[in-house]
């Protein structure tokens, strides 16, 4: 094999559609080094994967085998949507480069900072239809000298109305995915930001506008050599239970959410 599969799923939920690329990536992807690869490690398996998820706030909402903890979910959840740890950002000292959230809301070029899902919500308010509703993260200047530059590249919406009712639209692109241990937490917390912004076309336009069809593009979407066995675990659960004993609805997670948020006001505290 000389080309990278392109391969497609969808789902009604994310659980779903998620399931269904780990195991058309684990079967039909291709053996590709990656730059983190140890000694002995085998190469990942990789393709460019196109994601289709129906309706993102369709139950069940969560997979029992992504590998964290649901309070770990809630904390990226505020990270990705709220910011809450913006503040770590700090290259200058080691720490991060940068967050989704601060590249989203207050992307740096020429000394100011721009709100670019502020300008979403005027431009889709301005003319639903427009193509122009987008927001990036990648900043040359800073992300091609890093050794950890952003996965995520760009959020692209739009509006669509069948039979008096609106419904937002969204797309993520991404360069690279930890198809495994990242994706599941990068949907759920994008699908939430797909969420907010509903909300505030909503409070816009005077109208209810609900969360559309989210759509998840990645270049590389792979599973590293490195935790095959691993894998092997979360592929033996799926043969071996059903679909319902694979998941949890959103209220089954609520108190552990809450105990993510515990977490955030104790360290808010210190």
């Amino acid at each position: 094999m000389s080309e990278i599969p392109v391969l497609y799923v969808e789902g009604d939920t994310i659980p779903e559609a998620w399931e269904k690329s780990l195991i058309r990536l684990w079967r039909e992807g291709m053996p590709i080094k990656t730059e983190y690869d140890r000694p002995g490690d085998p190469p990942s398996r990789d393709c460019t994967m196109m994601m289709v998820i129906r309706d993102p706030f369709a139950e069940p909402r969560l997979h029992r085998a992504f590998p964290a903890g649901l309070d770990d979910l809630e904390v990226y959840r505020q990270e990705v949507v709220e910011g809450v740890h913006d503040h770590w950002i700090a290259p200058e000292e080691g720490k991060w480069t940068y967050t989704y959230h601060k590249r989203l809301f207050g992307y740096e070029s020429e000394g100011r900072a721009i709100d670019q899902l502020d300008y979403v919500v005027a431009k889709l308010a301005e003319a639903p239809h427009t193509r122009r509703a987008q927001a990036i993260t990648w900043d040359p200047a800073l992300d091609i000298p890093t050794y950890d530059p952003p996965c995520l590249q760009r959020l692209w919406f739009r509006l669509t109305e069948d039979e008096g009712e609106m419904a937002l639209n969204m797309n993520s692109h991404w360069r690279s995915r930890d198809a495994y241990k990242a994706a599941f937490m990068n949907i759920f917390a994008l699908t939430d930001l797909q969420r907010v912004i509903a909300g505030r076309l909503s409070e816009k336009l005077d109208r209810p506008v609900r969360p559309g069809r989210y759509v998840d593009i990645a270049d590389s979407y792979h599973i590293y050599g490195s935790y095959f066995e691993e894998f092997k675990g979360f592929l033996e659960t799926v043969e071996n239970r059903s679909f319902e004993e694979r998941t949890w609805n959103s209220d089954f997670a609520e108190p552990f959410f809450e105990m993510g948020r515990e977490r955030l006001a104790a360290e808010r505290d210190k």
